[in-house]
């Protein structure tokens, strides 16, 4: 019976099939074209339910089930049967039937809408071209984990074809791959549906059984058609090269940063082989030559054996290094290694396999050699440490011979050790520059204090942990005349060469000048003076102002008497001594702090104390008077060790100094002299008036004479007689009264002759013709040393004699 023209699908409709569903998912209208496309006439599915005829598209509506009934998902593309005939595949769409009210009771109309063949065959062409054209490798998993289908380009990687993998799980293809991870990401993918992109693997496959590879997968879900879970697809892309270019970027980054974070040879050394080692190398190692571990500049080497300084090492096995040479100490290679081959020409060298039977090892009884056949050492590479064109030793790496070094590594190695050489080399000139300022700096501390019998004397000096121990901080001990002594602390600003240059002029200034016997007030007078006069040369010359720090620098300057027991001071910018009598009081002297040098101030005004006999007077290179516990425990316990005097006294300039440090506010240099006053027995001292007459002389010869008879001296009695008589008669002559003879007997006799004139006295050499002129030469001539110092009123004419002349 033929079908009507009416009951026809319009034209282009004909593979659109519709059928309608009740509320139970029971189907309740056939058209035409559903008929067509599935072969079931209207009778056969009329009254039957959707999830008998098709369970896998519609499973979820059965009859009975109350609700809307309706597909899973509108558009959802499903392979649904036919009568007869393949399935076929259809993408289905929904639309709910409502009733008057806004109710949605009556069900839902389906339209299946089939897939274009073309469209099904561009998808497996496209699904062949990935499998086969694809240069990214691809691997299908079902879901218990096992090969189901991989590509040409992933055979290439895995080193095998896919028959070998399929049906097989992950585990039992690739043991150079950590395949727990894999199986892990895969699952991960199946039980979520979520896919994983990007995810790195590291290893080894048998394609390139020697060397690591890094690919990066994408892990996504595999369905099908029904929405049904089918397994995972793995993207896999090797970006081994890439990922190589990155991490010899992020080594060198890296060596920028974490090398010659300080100025100190080994300690750059050792950051060196720390980065190098596991990262790059299986064993690093650093020998330079040994002048560059002292600052000095290296020398080119000789031909023939080399000798140089192990001065970092590290290893993956640390037992590689047992029985070898420690660091620090010397070792040799022989003259046909390529140690010394590449530390001569300056050359890296490359050894990708090392042959043990090659010249310089096969007969070697070296315990390097022995070591690297123990631990598979196979691979070495040797870059020379060069900066400024000069050769400071080499870097060599080892690594095993299972992954051995590449060209790339090479230019890897030079790059990093190149910077590292420039921190090597900064640090070594860094060192010289430094052992410079050392011995300048100890070269202007006394080492011992000279003899003199005013003052017993400790000193102490803690050198800056922050400039490794070069600062401007200093002190001094100078005997005068008379039996004096001077005492002189400072501190130069700043820090390194410059600081100890500076530190430098004024020690030797200050020397010099206390040898004309300058009031103190005088003296940093003059050095104020000195020092622009220094800045302005210095800046005339055009070279850097290296005494700059000069200008601002502070010092005190006393002299103490032990006769009168008094002790004059003045001060430069610097805070005055703690005073500590027996009984352990402190005091700190009211004296005017006055200006640093330099500043163009010229007054220094002095302080004149009287001392009691064996205080211990406590000079600081750093303010103790700013010090924020002054005048509480600090002062207390600087009184209580003192005031003990039951260690020696060196022993308590060292607890003196415990007791300041944490006190300063700068973590600079401090310098700490002790002085215990004496006083000199007053039987030792002998003093006449002279009368401003001629007659005087003899009467002063007599006494001066009967006093060496009282002191044991009478062999000293014909050159005291002879220094007396020119120095007094010279008094006499030029200079004005009052006139007095005094004779001090301390470790020298001293002969002093003051008088109220300021005329500064000349020596000269005198003509045969001449009548006078000879007496201050006489008294050089008898003396161990003469001068003349100027006293508030007039001056005093001193000679000094040796006790025992046939000793000195």
């Amino acid at each position: 019976m033929g079908t009507s023209s009416a009951s026809r699908p319009p034209p282009g409709d004909e593979r659109i099939a519709g059928f309608v569903l009740d509320r139970h998912g029971v189907v309740s209208a056939w058209s035409a074209a559903a008929e067509e496309l599935f072969g079931y006439g209207s009778s056969e599915v009329v009254g039957r339910a959707a999830a008998e005829l098709w369970p896998e598209a519609f499973a979820h509506r059965s009859r009975g089930a109350e609700g809307p009934a309706d597909p899973a998902v509108p558009g959802h593309r499903a392979v649904l049967a036919r009568r007869e005939g393949p399935p076929v595949d259809v993408v289905l769409h929904t639309s709910r039937l409502q009733e008057p009210g806004d109710r949605w009771e009556q069900g839902c109309v389906v339209i299946a809408v089939p897939v274009s063949p073309c469209a099904a065959a561009d998808g497996q062409a496209i699904l062949e071209a990935l499998f086969t054209q694809a240069p990214i490798g691809i691997a299908v998993y079902d879901r218990d984990l096992r090969v189901v289908r991989v590509n040409t380009a992933l055979e290439r990687i895995h080193g095998f074809p896919e028959e070998q993998a399929l049906g097989r799980a992950i585990t039992d293809l690739l043991p150079g791959v950590d395949t727990t991870a894999i199986e892990c990401r895969i699952r991960k993918v199946l039980e979520t549906g979520q896919p994983i992109l990007n995810a790195v693997h590291r290893g080894r496959t048998p394609a390139d059984p020697d060397r690591d590879h890094v690919w990066n997968v994408s892990s996504v879900v595999l369905t099908g058609p029904d929405g049904g879970v089918l397994g995972v697809t793995d993207l896999i892309i090797d970006i081994t090269d890439q990922h190589q270019t990155r991490e010899r970027l992020s080594l060198i980054g890296e060596a920028a940063v974490r090398i010659g974070t300080t100025l100190d040879v080994r300690c750059t050394s050792e950051e060196l082989v720390e980065m190098l080692v596991p990262r790059f190398a299986d064993v690093a190692v650093v020998d330079l030559l040994d002048n560059v571990m002292a600052g000095t500049e290296p020398q080119s080497t000789d031909p023939g054996p080399v000798v140089v300084r192990l001065v970092a090492r590290k290893a993956g096995n640390p037992k590689i290094f047992e029985g070898l040479a420690e660091p620090g100490q010397l070792r040799s290679y022989p003259y046909d290694s390529p140690h010394v081959q590449s530390l001569t020409d300056g050359r890296p060298r490359l050894v990708p396999r090392l042959d043990l039977d090659d010249a310089w090892l096969r007969n070697s009884a070296d315990e390097r050699v022995r070591a690297m056949r123990t631990y598979g050492i196979g691979s070495l590479i040797l870059v020379p440490v060069r900066a400024r064109g000069v050769t400071l030793g080499f870097v060599h790496l080892y690594r095993s011979h299972k992954k051995p070094f590449e060209a790339d590594d090479l230019v890897l190695a030079q790059d990093v050790v190149a910077r590292a050489a420039v921190c090597v080399d900064n640090a070594r000139r860094y060192t010289n520059e430094h052992t410079a300022a050392l011995t300048l700096h100890a070269s202007m501390l006394p080492r011992s204090v000279a003899e003199q019998s005013a003052v017993e004397v400790a000193h102490h000096y803690r050198p800056s942990r922050v400039h490794e121990g070069v600062g401007g901080d200093w002190f001094d001990v100078i005997p005068l005349s008379g039996a004096r002594v001077a005492l002189v602390v400072g501190a130069v600003p700043g820090e390194g060469f410059e600081a100890a240059a500076c530190m430098g002029h004024l020690c030797s200034a200050i020397r010099t000048l206390a040898q004309l016997d300058l009031t103190p007030d005088e003296l940093l007078g003059q050095i104020d003076e000195m020092v622009p006069r220094l800045l302005e040369r210095e800046h005339a010359s055009g070279a850097a102002p290296v005494v700059e720090a000069l200008k601002g620098s502070t010092c005190l300057y006393a002299v103490y008497d032990p006769i009168t027991r008094r002790c004059v001071m003045a001060s430069a910018g610097h805070s005055p001594p703690a005073v500590v009598g027996e009984a352990g009081e402190v005091d700190f002297p009211d004296l005017p702090v006055n200006n640093p040098l330099g500043l163009g101030d010229p007054v220094f005004e002095p302080l004149d104390v009287e001392l009691s006999e064996g205080s211990t007077l406590v000079f600081c290179s750093q303010d103790l008077l700013r010090c924020p516990d002054r005048t509480g425990a600090l002062a207390s316990r600087l009184g209580t060790v003192i005031a003990g005097r039951s260690r020696p006294l060196d022993d308590m300039c060292g607890v003196i100094a415990d007791l300041i440090a944490p006190h300063l506010t700068q973590d600079n240099g401090l310098a700490v002299l002790l002085a215990r006053t004496c006083t000199l027995d007053p039987e030792k001292v002998a003093t006449w008036t002279v009368p401003p007459v001629p007659g005087a002389v003899g009467n002063m010869r007599s006494l001066a004479r009967r006093q060496l008879d009282q002191w044991g001296l009478e062999h000293l009695a014909f050159e005291l007689e002879l220094i007396v008589s020119e120095l007094i008669t010279n008094a006499i002559r030029h200079g004005h009264d009052p006139i007095r003879l005094r004779l001090v007997l301390d470790r020298t006799l001293i002969c002093e002759v003051s008088d109220a004139s300021s005329t500064f006295p000349h020596i000269r050499r005198a003509a045969t013709t001449d009548e006078g002129g000879r007496g201050l030469f006489l008294v050089a001539q008898c003396s161990h040393r003469w001068g003349t110092r100027y006293l508030p009123v007039g001056k005093t004419i001193w000679a000094e004699q040796v006790l025992d002349p046939v000793a000195s």
